[in-house]
């Protein structure tokens, strides 16, 4: 009798060990590095007692308006949506974005958001650009001045 070795049945499978240690160290990095991202730009906003809110501005509509921020450094972002800050834009591309919001949805309102140490060239240069672009009507973004006794 002659020895015949066994004849093994070939499987096809996949080792998915290796990916899911490769899986979890990413995941742990992207948890570590996640407070590090910057969420837009840092705006400190000049304080006014006589402000009105958006939805006193606004009332018939539900859409946020679109945010537009000057940083002391004259960085330009926009926020549409409340989506995440969209930072270190051109001025070009900051009012390509607007335009492209306004015509979807002609009645947001647009607000700039200029922090109190930037110089006012940049607000104005904003303002102007929003202005060529066919943007009727821009909003100054404050923060409500504290009252004293408050």
């Amino acid at each position: 009798m002659a020895y015949q070795p066994k004849k093994r049945k070939i499987t096809a499978e996949i080792n998915v060990v290796p990916y899911i240690d490769v899986m979890l160290v990413l995941l742990i990095i992207f948890m570590v590095t996640a407070p590090f991202v910057s969420q837009g730009v840092d705006v400190d906003l000049p304080k006014t007692q006589t402000a009105e809110t958006v939805a006193d501005m606004n009332p018939d509509s539900n859409t946020p308006p679109i945010i537009v921020e000057v940083d002391k450094d004259g960085h330009l972002g926009v926020s549409i949506n409340n989506a995440e800050m969209a930072h270190d834009l051109s001025l070009d591309e900051l009012v390509a974005r607007v335009k492209a919001e306004l015509a979807a949805n002609p009645k947001t309102l647009v607000m700039v958001g200029g922090d109190g140490r930037t110089p006012y060239s940049n607000i104005v240069e904003t303002l102007d650009a929003l202005s060529h672009a066919g943007v009727g009507s821009v909003g100054l973004m404050t923060d409500p001045l504290d009252k004293p006794g408050n």
